[in-house]
Formats: structure tokens, sequence, C-alpha cells
């Protein structure tokens, strides 16, 4: 784990706090224990005055120091440094999983391009990219990075479009073609007309919606600090009214003793932290507490395609030929040649490495390959390939769901065809179904086109769809649902998906396969890629604000009757102390539970018949 400075500061102070705790009751010696109250009790009462001062923010740090305070005043100074230790740690624990992780926009801005190259008057010349004017001729050459927005002027190419668009395979561009910002070209140089300054790219305003996109209300207020202003009123009247109706300081103090909140405060990191410990051994990395209360109440998760849904590179789906060996033979040959992501994917589904010399081997930038083989001239690409060397095709059926299709032809005839996609993951269709169970809304918004995008969300029965989305429109569509009143997570994989992510109330990114950037927007990270356990993250999300509301109703119980003793006589400081500790502890026994927690296809079926969201977020009212 990496750990602030601050952070490596408090660990070692618990350490040293906790060993003088242990050390004062084995050797009966309660100075030891002052060690923990200064180094642990002076930060929550620095806390304590700062937030009351500023703000007049009235919580548990209030009544952890009246506790500590409290304890030190009837001589009870182990019971002070054992309060003050057991709050530190719980608010070391809090602190760490609730570490801000802001996007890094720096690596967003590397990757715009610094240099452009301008043609003026017939002369090539380099400029900054920041002096490019709308209106400006540049030259792109294969391999660099489109400085910004424009229109191809003269050349064919295939682009790299992933960054903006998510979407996995290279897009052909010709003449009149819109290019962006950021985006790669792959293969043969152009030339374009800019349309935009680089200030006001597609890239610049992406790297604007990470800066800026921020969940509404995103931070939540812990549930047992609702109760703090109440909490801190009662104890207070009642310890005076007490003092002044019987005279005995030692009931008073007693009061605020057993008002001591460690079950009520500690109620919330205890159970998420018992959560996390439970998700990670799922391979699921949640980097902040609030996220795990923001997604028991979550009403809808969109996913993004590529990477997600599906694996995020180009399969070959199906072969069609009347003599399919040789047909692969001669196209696996040729594609060798070749560094086409299709060309990539082609060679890596030939099993043979017996492959053929290929002669006069040429690229035809937008449309495909060729080269001769044993004499025979092969080309392997679309139809516009076919149609530059006259080949008939004998059937130009379209694909119906999105793949794409690479000719093969032989002398000029063709000799069959192969079709490519990125396929779906095996637990995609399932995972949907078992979001479904737990009443989750599935929406699907991709780069793709409509075609893709449909096929896909008819194979694992999403209804809710949209095609062709920039990552505006994906961080608008959760913008609009959030108005509605809707608790939107948001999965995803790429720099495309990283706005959304933060968007989202609660974003979600594919770590394995995902981009720096969407994992430093989002709130958790799936390690291995695994969607299958959504449903888990989302069971454990639920149960463990259960857990926290009836940990919270029995601490609150526990210490109303504590303190009706206290009034009445019937206990003691010390009694008081102990009893604060077994609800302590009790609550911590109760949220260690989540750990081994695990949600079944029957709980998934239960959990949407109840409509546990419903009275979780009544609960929490």
């Amino acid at each position: 784990m990496n750990f602030t400075i601050d952070e490596k500061q408090d660990i070692i102070f618990i350490i040293i706090s906790t060993i003088s705790v242990f050390g004062s009751f084995i050797l009966s010696l309660d100075y030891l224990a002052w060690i923990a109250v200064i180094l642990c009790g002076i930060p929550i009462f620095k806390e304590c005055i700062e937030g009351l001062i500023t703000e007049f923010d009235i919580k548990a740090d209030l009544l952890v120091s009246i506790a500590i305070i409290a304890s030190i005043i009837i001589g009870e100074v182990f019971a002070a440094g054992e309060i003050a230790t057991i709050m530190a740690i719980g608010g070391f624990l809090e602190e760490y999983t609730v570490r801000k992780t802001q996007g890094r926009i720096e690596e967003l801005a590397k990757m715009t391009p610094k240099i452009a190259t301008r043609i003026k008057n017939g002369v090539e010349e380099k400029i900054s990219v920041e002096n490019v004017q709308v209106g400006d001729i540049l030259k792109v050459l294969p391999g660099e990075s489109i400085p910004t927005d424009g229109v191809i002027v003269n050349g064919e190419t295939s682009i790299d479009q992933s960054t903006l668009t998510g979407e996995s395979l290279p897009v052909d561009k010709k003449e009149n073609d819109e290019v962006y910002s950021g985006t790669i070209n792959l293969y043969g140089s152009f030339t374009m007309k800019t349309t935009k300054i680089s200030q006001e790219s597609s890239l610049q305003k992406l790297i604007r919606l990470v800066d800026s996109a921020k969940p509404e209300n995103a931070k939540i207020v812990r549930t047992a600090d609702k109760w703090a202003t109440m909490i801190v009123v009662i104890a207070f009247i009642a310890a005076v009214l007490t003092y002044l109706y019987t005279f005995e300081i030692i009931r008073a103090v007693t009061i605020l003793v057993v008002f001591c909140p460690c079950a009520l405060v500690l109620a919330t990191p205890t159970a998420i932290m018992a959560s996390i410990g439970n998700l990670t051994k799922y391979g699921i990395l949640v980097k902040n507490g609030e996220s795990i209360e923001e997604l028991a109440h979550i009403s809808e998760i969109v996913f993004d395609k590529t990477g997600t849904l599906t694996h995020g590179t180009p399969k070959v789906v199906d072969i069609i030929s009347d003599n399919p060996k040789e047909m692969m033979y001669l196209l696996t040959s040729l594609e060798s040649k070749s560094e086409h992501p299709l060309a990539k994917s082609i060679v890596k589904n030939y099993d043979d490495n017996d492959l053929a010399d290929v002669k006069d081997f040429k690229m035809h930038i937008g449309k495909g390959v060729s080269g001769t083989i044993n004499g025979s001239m092969i080309l392997a690409g679309n139809k516009e390939l076919l149609k530059s060397a006259n080949i008939p095709l004998k059937n130009s059926d379209e694909p119906q769901n999105g793949e794409i299709v690479i000719y093969v032809a032989k002398e000029g005839e063709i000799i069959g065809k192969v079709y490519l996609a990125d396929t779906l993951r095996e637990s995609s269709k399932q995972t949907i179904r078992n979001l479904k169970g737990l009443r989750i809304k599935t929406t699907l918004l991709t780069g793709d086109n409509e075609k893709t995008a449909g096929y896909i969300a008819k194979k694992i029965r999403i209804r809710n769809v949209k095609s062709n989305c920039l990552p505006e429109d994906k961080t608008n569509y959760i913008a609009q649902e959030q108005i509605l009143g809707h608790k939107v997570a948001m999965i995803g994989d790429g720099i495309n998906d990283a706005p959304s992510l933060k968007k989202a109330n609660v974003g979600i990114a594919m770590g394995n396969m995902g981009s720096d950037i969407s994992l430093e927007a989002a709130d958790i990270a799936l390690i291995n890629d695994n969607i299958e356990d959504l449903p888990q993250l989302i069971g454990i999300a639920r149960k463990t604000i259960k857990t926290i509301n009836v940990s919270i109703a029995f601490s609150l119980a526990v210490n109303i009757i504590a303190m009706a003793l206290a009034i009445l006589g019937y206990l003691n400081p010390i009694e008081g102390a102990l009893i604060h500790n077994i609800g302590s502890f009790i609550v911590i026994a109760y949220s260690s539970t989540l750990v081994r927690y695990k949600i079944s296809k029957k709980d998934c079926k239960k959990s949407g018949k109840l409509g546990i969201t419903k009275t979780l977020n009544k609960a929490m009212t």
C-alpha cells in the first residue's frame, strides 16, 4: 500500500498508542495511557475545536472529546487512552478509504501533440499546436496524433478513435471525413483543414469534462453523524439536570461516559471496511467508503460496450469458403505482413506457423492489402478494394450484426470471406439477468454504430441502448437521469469513459483493461475484469447499509438504557466504561460478518421482489 506522509505519521502514533494502552492495562500503570491520550486524543480535540469555530460543526469528534475528558476527570486515564486509540484507528481507516482519487489530467494533456506540420504557400513548416488557426492546412504522417479537429482534404487512412469513442476497431477515413484531436493516424499521410483551434478540440473538451464533471451531492454525511447533534444535546441536558437534581457529580460524569460514541461512530467505518475486505477477495478494489453507501441506492447501471461487455479486441467469428483451409493459409500469409489490428487478429486466429512467402506486398489505405503468393495475386480487404480491382461480388449480403467482413480474392476471383467482431464476454448475459433480479435498470451507451450496438443489446437483453455516443453524450445522459432523481453507476474502460465514470454517482472501471485515467476517475475497479461480480458488489453494498442501520440502532438503544441507569444511580463510571466497550465489541463483531457475505442467485431474485433499495432509502431517511 502507498501511504502519504500524514498517513504514515498516523500509523506510527496509533502503534505507539496501542502499545501504551496495553502496557497500561498489563502493568496497571495509568500514566502510560497518557501517551495514547496525547498522541491520539489531541488530534481529535484539534479537529473538534476547528469544526466548532469554523463551521459550528457538531459531530462525532465532539462526542469523543467529551468522553475522553470525562474519563480523565473521573480518574479513568486508561479508559481515556483506550477511547482515543480506538477512535484514532477508526478515523484512520475512514480517511484512508476516502482518500481523494482525482483523475490525472496531466496524462490526458500529454496526449495532445505539441507540434503540427502546417502547409502554407506550398511550404511545410513546424509550428506549435497552440498557434494553429481555423482554416489552416495540416499534414499528418502515419503514427502521428491528429493535432486538432478538422476535415480531410486529401488522402485516405485508418484512424484509431478509441481515445474519444472507445470503439475498438479503426475507422477508415477519406476526403471530407471529419477527424478529431488526440486520435491516431494509423496508415498513410493525409492533409486536413482545421475546423477548431487546439483549445476547443475534442481532446481538450474531454480533458475539461474529466476535470469538471462531478457527481451532485458527492459528499455523504455518515449516518452516525446525523445523530451527533441530538446526542450531544441530550447528553449535556441529561448530565446538567441530573447534577442539579442530585448534586452528585459522579452521576453526571457517568452519563457522559456511557454516552461515549465509540459504537455509534465505529458502526459505519467498520462495516464499510469489512465490505471492502469482502470485495477484495473478488478482485474488486473500492477506493472510498462513500461509494459503498452510494452503491446501495443505485437504481441504474450504465455500461460501455467495448472492453466491458465485450473483450475489446476483434476476433474471427466466421469463415466462409469452399476451401477454408487454403483460403486462411493465403489470407494469413498476406496479413502477416501488415500491422493493422484486423490483420493481427487474423494471424492470431491461425494455428499453423507455416506461412507462404509474399512478394510485392502492398497496403491499400482504408481498403485492405495485396501481394503475390506462389505466383498468384491475392487480395484481402473490403468491397472498395474489390471494386478498385474490378472483381465482382458474387454474394454482397451485408453483415447483420455489425461484423467487419474481409473478402479474399485469388487471381481476380473471390475464394471466401472472413467475419471479424468484438465478441461478448461469456458472463455478460448472466450478469445483466442477475442485475435485473436486483431491480437494477441496465443501459448500454456505446460509440459503436447502431447496428453493432443493437446486436449486442439484443444478445444480452438490454432494452435501453444508445449508439454513436461521444464522451459528452454519455455524460449528458447520466446527468439527465440524475436530474430525474435516479442514482446511476457507470462501468467502462478506457480514457473516453473517464468523464462518465466521474459524473456518475458511482464509477466502476475495468481494472485489467482500463486505462490509468479511467481507473483514477472511477470509485471502484474490477481488477480482473470480472463483470459477473457486479451483483456481489451491489449485494454487499445493500447488506452494508443494513448492517450500519442495525448497528446504529443497537448503539443508540444501549446508550439510552445506560444513560437511564446512570441517572438513577445504578451505574458508576467504571461500569459505564465497561458497557460502552461491550457495545463497541458487539458492533465490530456484527460488522465483521460482512467479510463472509456472499450473494446467491436466490438473493438476486429475493432482493428484487422485496425492493431492498426502497426499504434502505426509507430507513436512511
